[in-house]
């Protein structure tokens, strides 16, 4: 339904963009970063969807509208392409200018252009475009200048409010980010749950420290190093005459203590090559969109240290590459490659009965027995990992590398076995608590978003305010706009002499 076919509330009218504002676009002059950084100034420099710097002369210096001509968002609902100016100010060529007439208030103006369909106005493909003309053929509704600043209070009241209200949500959930990274440094710190030491202490009994867990992992590593090995040599033929092949076993590299700190007592450094039987990457095959396949998870899917599996991608199930590349349950995925912020983020694989792969920019660790893989990712997505990763990141072209050498090379505090269970568990039951928080937050913000659209359709359907019979109606105020039109000077010139404005596009 347009606006030509809608009932009309008493004493409205209907008018177009173009008939009831002045277009002031001839005076915008663009001027781009590198000279802008040759004119410091106090001047607010505007562009399609806001202030995007500072100059040091202005072009306009009054109350205004500007509407977005291309990059802003015109298809996306809630989102602003019209915003207000007042005072000195400096717009480029991506803001359409707009001074209203017949002292219709800017206000309302602009919250009637941010809730208009602009699907039939805009032209272009990666980057949409609102050109001139067509931007003065969007329908607009003109209620009676006296409710139309009844509308436009109402509106910025309402708004007012309702902004803040999002603005603590926001703050909320920026807090819940915080307390997550909070929870896993005092996780890996010895600080979340009693340590073993303090309960055997407390109880009067022994417990085994994480160095004992430690020597039982590197047997078993040794163990299957050597089973690896001998079964590879009977395939090729060549069974060992003695023992000598064993000496072929690498030992993980050691730490070295006085350059790690200080743990609590009954931890140890140990390295991920010391926890695992394999750190592997993934395939760099191309994947598809068909479900019939194995899907493959990529970086994308891991997300606050769990994974997503909303977005698949698949291979073939006769793929080369399986089963050597298929997950197994408690598998940690580490992204190798991103962009700074978000390489190394980690997350362990549950099984979910299906076969699953992962893709190159991942690497599978797989962890021997007794060692925890939730604590090990906890301990790479706390803030000591994040900095660990930090301190060996290699910069590409536009993204980050950990690679598989050096993550093997990554030192982890290890808690004995029973305290990584305790640390594991009290991080699951916190982490549901700020998933459900976090959750409740982005579902009120949606609602808040949805709330401020139906306001909009209410206030331009008559609902919101009050309408009064004694108002001067539409009819004369767009009368009035219309004879102002005729007298203005045909030239429009700016208020600034011509002089200037040539000295400014210098």
């Amino acid at each position: 339904m347009t606006i030509a076919d809608k009932a009309l509330p008493a004493q409205w009218e209907t008018a177009r963009l173009g008939d009831v504002v002045a277009i002031l676009d001839s005076q915008r002059v663009p001027v781009n970063a590198t000279e802008r950084a040759k004119r410091p100034g106090p001047i607010p420099y505007y562009g399609a969807t806001g202030q995007v710097g500072w100059i040091d002369d202005f072009l306009f210096d009054e109350e205004l509208l500007l509407l977005g001509e291309d990059g802003a968002p015109f298809l996306e609902a809630g989102k602003r392409v019209a915003y207000l100016i007042r005072g000195k100010s400096w717009v480029n060529n991506h803001a359409h200018v707009l001074r209203t007439l017949g002292k219709m208030p800017v206000g309302f103006l602009r919250y009637q252009l941010n809730q208009v369909e602009y699907r039939p106005f805009v032209s272009g493909t990666t980057r949409l475009k609102l050109p001139q003309a067509p931007m003065k053929q969007i329908p607009l509704l003109i209620p009676p200048e006296a409710e139309q600043h009844r509308i436009s209070d109402a509106l910025d009241s309402i708004f007012s409010k309702l902004d803040a209200a999002v603005a603590a949500l926001e703050r909320v959930r920026a807090n819940l980010k915080r307390y997550r990274a909070s929870v896993l440094k005092a996780a890996v710190e010895g600080r979340l749950v009693p340590t073993e030491a303090e309960l055997a202490l407390k109880e009067g009994r022994d417990f085994e420290p994480a160095s004992a867990l430690l020597d039982r992992v590197l047997a078993e590593r040794r163990r299957r190093w050597e089973e690896t090995e001998l079964a590879r040599m009977k395939i090729v033929g060549k069974p060992p005459k003695d023992d000598r092949w064993k000496s072929k076993y690498k030992e993980p590299v050691a730490p070295r203590a006085s350059a790690l700190p200080e743990l609590p007592a009954g931890w140890c450094w140990a390295s991920i090559d010391h926890l695992s039987s394999e750190v592997r990457y993934g395939t760099s095959e191309k994947t598809n969109e068909n479900p019939a396949g194995v899907p493959v998870l990529r970086m994308g899917n891991i997300v606050d240290g769990g994974l997503d599996f909303t977005t698949l991608k698949y291979l073939p199930k006769n793929h080369h590459e399986f089963p050597d590349l298929l997950l197994a349950d408690s598998d940690l995925l580490f992204n190798r490659t991103n962009s700074a912020e978000l390489v190394g983020k980690t997350a362990v694989f549950k099984s979910r009965g299906v076969p699953f792969s992962f893709a190159s920019y991942l690497i599978r660790v797989r962890l021997l027995s007794d060692c925890s893989p939730d604590y090990i990712s906890s301990f790479l997505n706390s803030f000591h990992g994040r900095r660990w990763i930090g301190s060996v990141v290699s910069q590409m072209v536009g993204q980050a590398n950990v690679n598989g050498s050096k993550l093997k090379n990554c030192f982890i505090p290890l808690p004995p076995r029973a305290e990584q269970r305790r640390i594991v568990s009290e991080v699951e039951r916190l982490s549901t608590v700020i998933q459900s928080n976090s959750v409740s937050c982005d579902l009120a913000i949606i609602r808040s978003r949805r709330l401020r659209e139906s306001i909009l359709k209410w206030a331009f359907e008559g609902k919101l305010v009050d309408q009064d019979p004694n108002d001067e109606s539409a009819t004369v105020l767009l009368e009035r706009i219309c004879a102002e039109r005729a007298a203005a000077a045909p030239s429009g010139k700016s208020r600034k002499s011509n002089t200037h404005e040539v000295e400014a596009a210098k």
